[in-house]
């Protein structure tokens, strides 16, 4: 999946309360041993960097966040009302 692309079409306006419910889902995960240290340690140079919620920022987050807890991500991408994304990640991860 092309997290990238997903993030592109996010509005400005959402862009932090984004950024607060992933990494809600990422620090509430039981299933940390499934993110990749790459990943972890991109998150944590944007955070670092004050660029988390540039793009490169954000793209991190949401890959971490559906690796994570797929279902959880949905939600919080519904409830932010960013439907199109949450039924991409729904359709490419979550297996019912």
């Amino acid at each position: 999946m092309d997290y990238r692309r997903l993030i592109e079409t996010v509005p400005p306006g959402k862009k932090e309360a984004l950024l607060n419910k992933l990494v809600d889902v990422i620090l509430s995960s039981k299933s940390d041993d499934k993110m990749p240290s790459r990943l972890a340690n991109t998150i944590l140079h944007q955070w670092q960097q004050d660029t988390i919620t540039s793009e490169f920022g954000l793209t991190a987050l949401i890959e971490a966040a559906v690796l994570l807890d797929p279902v959880k991500t949905v939600e919080f991408l519904n409830a932010l009302e960013l439907t199109d994304i949450a039924e991409l990640i729904k359709d490419s991860t979550i297996t019912t």
